[in-house]
């Protein structure tokens, strides 16, 4: 399901396999949680869409986010309509993992969002993220509307122009189609089954890999 480069990656890759295995033996019989996906609009709300991998790893840093009002794990980018989990990690749905966050323009702007978004992706990697390898896992900014478009490149550039390592972005700037959920499994993954999210998180490399972008973490 997930493929590593390299004798060491590849072990990790192998405990990470087996995560997922227990976990998806675990939630196979359990049915879809009322209420999940589901975000708040009481009008004065909007949305941004981000993929960075696994979506699991970018639930806790937006909702660490003061004016975040939820976020949801799920699919955008592909043209099968409601695909699964199974179906977008097997490849040839062209969808990849994203986070749907929507959040208060009045308490925090796009341009936080976004800062939030680079410090915890690896821009660099045109072929997924971190252990996690393939289509499904590779990075983009889902815009919706003109604003979020001109933001978003203007932002991109500047990190083309002074980013931390001098090698191509190949995070895309795209624009927002339709979006799945994931099943009721994976959202807030982090709180209900945080020994295995920090397990699988740690294996992954991705901390690790964003401190060598990034710098030791602030927060």
């Amino acid at each position: 399901m997930r493929a590593r480069l390299g004798s060491a990656a590849s072990f990790a890759a192998g405990i990470v396999s087996a995560v997922f295995l227990m976990t998806a033996l675990a939630v196979a019989q359990s049915p879809p949680q009322p209420g999940a996906g589901k975000a708040a609009d009481g009008g004065s709300t909007a949305v941004a869409t981000f993929a960075g991998g696994c979506f699991w790893c970018m639930e806790p840093p937006y909702d660490a986010v003061d004016g975040v009002v939820s976020t949801v794990s799920g699919f955008m980018g592909g043209k099968t309509p409601n695909p699964t989990y199974s179906q977008v990690t097997a490849g040839g749905t062209g969808h990849i993992e994203v986070l749907q966050v929507t959040y208060d323009p009045k308490k925090v702007g796009y341009e936080k969002l976004l800062e939030v978004y680079w410090r915890n992706i690896d821009p660099y990697d045109a072929g997924g993220q971190f252990c996690d390898r393939g289509e499904s896992y590779t990075t983009a900014i889902f815009t919706h509307g003109d604003e979020q478009k001109k933001l978003a490149e203007a932002s991109r550039a500047e990190l083309v122009k002074s980013g931390p390592l001098k090698l191509p972005i190949v995070t895309e700037v795209r624009e927002a189609g339709p979006f799945t959920a994931a099943e009721a499994y994976h959202q807030d993954y982090y709180k209900k089954n945080p020994l295995r999210y920090k397990y699988y998180r740690y294996a992954c490399g991705r901390d690790a890999r964003l401190e060598v972008i990034w710098g030791k973490a602030t927060n």
